[in-house]
């Protein structure tokens, strides 16, 4: 049995990756940390998690197997890099080695990066890329929520070479998406009954975006990737819109590019356990509480434009879910364990 510690247990992500693994047949919660909650049992600071009998701890208990980290960033990257050199597995859930580049990291999120010498070697946490690398990895950076589900939408089309460089990604997030601090933007009287655009001047997102397209992007041109996250009024979930012009000839015109591009994600989803492409135009409850991504292409064949929507739950496949499919696969497990169950409805 894996004994596992969560640092910064008193989070969503955190509260979630300890929902996740209870039923976990190899790995076992042994050590839960959180800042302002220190002292107090689990189940006082989350009754659903009543059935844990741990007690929340400023530190890290001594002799764990495997971490993730839930914490902001930089203290984040503070955090896991006296584990990673002393031997201990690593998920970081925070975006401090999702960054290949420490300069574009200082860039976005201000500030020296704590660990540079950790950076080459922290494997971006998305299996459905980077499968090979997470399996090898003592280091892993687990994707941002918007960029995760912007990645999976758009990847297939990158890949295959369907689709010109101008990319406009259009994403929609609950409130959860912000962590579990006071903010005045997401009480309810604010939040409520409307809908609201923000990181129009630039979102930390974006590079993680552009990093990964880019890696995947033919030779010989660049995407030029805009990027517009929305809030809405509820609790769980993403839903992304993702546009990009079709290369000419590079799809059949009208209905049978529909068919063609839908036969290109079945293609490059076809054996990936938590990607599914889906008949009609998918919403976020349908992945709820679930490790689902689900991804709609389709062709707007009076402009010429790949339509591609995509849903998730951003705090199961954009955080916790994610960080527990990289653990199962660094440590060799099924990398479906514990998260092959179906979305909670309604």
């Amino acid at each position: 049995m894996v004994k596992i510690g969560i640092i910064n247990v008193t989070g969503y992500a955190g509260a979630e990756l300890a929902r996740l693994l209870y039923n976990h047949p190899e790995a076992e919660v042994a050590s839960v940390t959180g800042r302002s909650e220190a002292g107090k049992k689990l189940a006082e600071v989350f009754p659903h998690l009543a059935s844990y009998d741990l007690t929340i701890e400023p530190e890290l208990a001594s002799g764990v197997d495997f971490a993730f980290s839930a914490l902001p960033h930089a203290a984040s990257a503070e955090a896991c890099a006296p584990l990673v050199r002393a031997g201990v597995p690593v998920v970081d859930i925070s975006a401090d080695f999702r960054l290949h580049d420490a300069a574009v990291y200082s860039e976005w999120y201000g500030g020296e990066h704590p660990a540079q010498d950790l950076l080459p070697d922290a494997a971006y946490g998305l299996p459905e890329l980077h499968r090979e690398a997470i399996s090898g990895a003592k280091l892993v950076a687990n994707p941002g929520c918007y960029p995760e589900s912007a990645i999976l939408a758009l990847a297939p089309a990158v890949k295959a070479g369907i689709i010109g460089p101008e990319i406009i990604i259009d994403s929609k997030s609950g409130v959860s998406g912000a962590g579990r601090g006071l903010k005045q933007n997401l009480q309810l009287g604010e939040a409520g009954e409307s809908v609201s655009a923000y990181g129009l001047d630039g979102h930390r997102h974006w590079p993680e975006i552009h990093q990964e397209i880019t890696a995947i992007w033919p030779e010989g041109t660049a995407p030029k990737i805009t990027f517009t996250p929305h809030l809405i009024p509820m609790t769980r979930g993403i839903l992304t819109t993702a546009y990009a012009p079709i290369v000419p000839g590079a799809l059949p015109e009208g209905d049978a590019g529909k068919s063609a591009a839908r036969d290109i994600y079945d293609q490059f989803y076809n054996d990936e356990p938590f990607v599914r492409v889906a008949g009609s135009p998918p919403a976020t409850k349908q992945t709820r509480g679930s490790n689902m991504c689900l991804v709609f292409p389709t062709v707007d064949v009076r402009t010429g434009r790949l339509v591609v929507v995509s849903v998730l739950d951003n705090l199961v496949k954009g955080a916790a879910g994610q960080a527990v499919q990289n653990m199962n696969l660094m440590l060799g497990m099924p990398e479906t364990t514990a998260l092959d169950m179906p979305a909670v409805y309604p």
